[in-house]
């Protein structure tokens, strides 16, 4: 057993350094959020604020940047039916650019804005969007 920890081990830190260096790209890809799950049970006076948070741990988690900037338009889109009623789900457009301050910790940041979908979000996975 202790074998197959050990040898378990060294495949993750292997799949984990070659993961690092693809972090490093400039990439842009479209992803559905459910905020339902984000804010199930939350009081109402801090759905919204909650949401707001959620959108920026997901995006923090999926695109592995701590640096996460929230468009004007997906913040009015959260807040758009009230602080107490949240949209269960949002499409948004989760972009990794690179910082162009000297000054900043990381080389990279997440922008995130939302997503035009007029239909619904049926049979909606992930998708690489090509900047142009």
């Amino acid at each position: 057993v202790r074998c197959l920890r050990t040898s378990f081990r060294r495949a993750l830190s292997t799949c984990s350094t070659r993961a690092m260096g693809k972090t490093q790209d400039v990439v842009t890809r479209e992803y559905t959020i459910n905020l339902a799950k984000a804010v199930h049970g939350v009081t109402f006076k801090k759905r919204a604020p909650r949401a707001v948070s959620a959108v920026k741990k997901f995006a923090q988690k999926v695109m592995k940047t701590s640096d996460v900037r929230v468009d004007v338009k997906l913040n009015k889109h959260i807040w758009s039916k009230g602080i107490r009623n949240v949209p269960r789900r949002i499409r948004v457009s989760i972009s990794r650019k690179r910082n162009d301050d000297e000054d900043a910790a990381e080389d990279l940041y997440s922008y995130v804005t939302v997503a035009d979908e007029s239909q619904g979000f049926s049979g909606l996975g992930t998708k690489v969007v090509d900047d142009v």
